[in-house]
């Protein structure tokens, strides 16, 4: 079989709600793409759709009409700000384990239709650690924990990787702290979380960095505009930019893991894993 070349598929996830991923799952895909990348934002919220509705984008179709063959993948795309494509969800879609044997030919099927086009695949998930949340995670070749300043924040962050990693043997994290006050907020936050996995996990965690807390956020959210193209000298944004350069510093992966095929068989095969 021959393959086509790696993509970098980074799921951006947290364990609760409200703690931001959907603006920097958002956000830095416009960064990376600004830094050249050809990137697809993948909204993996299948019950709540909201990356089309952050960024005042009407969809027509979306993923459960693949998923159903009304459209293919190429007729869902949404063109973004920076020219990122996104995967809009569907509210009241099918919890991934939930998926007809036909509905996951489509899938695999529709990625592969994408593989020529995108460098980066952005996947935007859901809060909490369902068993959708744990399929697009653990397909995905590199992950990123949002947390914030909430003793649930870490807490959820934690039983997200613990099951990862006592499941499903993922051992590399990327955290980001979010809407920090001060540098040394973020930093605090991120070693919470590694003392915690230091003393009951092998995995290893790698920082990011920190988002401070910037009324600019708010202001973009009202504005159904996103952040980078809204305010792009805000701090939140700078910060952003800061965290895109770290990713596109990551090595691809390599072999056969490292493209899109793989990616669906993998999330396919961990849904099938929870049935």
């Amino acid at each position: 079989m021959s393959y086509s070349r790696p993509v970098q598929v980074i799921a951006v996830t947290g364990g609760k709600g409200g703690v931001g991923k959907t603006n920097l799952s958002v956000n830095l895909s416009i960064a990376l793409a600004e830094m050249q990348r050809r990137v697809v934002l993948l909204d993996a919220d299948l019950g709540l759709a909201n990356v089309d509705v952050l960024l005042g984008l009407r969809a027509k179709h979306n993923i459960a009409d693949v998923l159903n063959g009304v459209c293919d993948l190429q007729d869902i795309l949404l063109t973004g700000p920076g020219g990122i494509k996104i995967v809009p969800a569907s509210s009241g879609v099918q919890n991934m384990t939930q998926l007809s044997a036909q509905q996951h030919a489509a899938l695999i099927n529709a990625f592969n239709t994408l593989d020529q086009q995108l460098d980066i695949l952005v996947i935007d998930t859901a809060a909490g650690i369902s068993d959708t949340v744990v399929s697009f995670v653990n397909a995905s070749n590199e992950v990123i924990v949002v947390v914030c300043d909430e003793p649930s924040s870490i807490t959820d962050a934690y039983a997200l990787i613990k099951l990862l990693n006592s499941e499903y043997q993922q051992s590399r994290f990327r955290v980001v702290a979010n809407m920090t006050r001060t540098v040394n907020e973020g930093q605090n936050l991120f070693n919470k979380l590694q003392t915690v996995c230091d003393r009951f996990l092998d995995v290893t965690l790698q920082y990011l960095g920190h988002i401070p807390f910037d009324e600019s956020v708010r202001k973009a959210v009202q504005k159904q505009t996103p952040l980078m193209t809204a305010l792009p000298r805000s701090r939140a944004s700078q910060a952003i930019k800061g965290i895109a350069q770290k990713v596109i510093s990551w090595p691809l992966p390599s072999g056969p893991r490292g493209h899109l095929e793989f990616f669906v068989e993998r999330l396919l095969h961990t849904a099938h894993v929870e049935v």
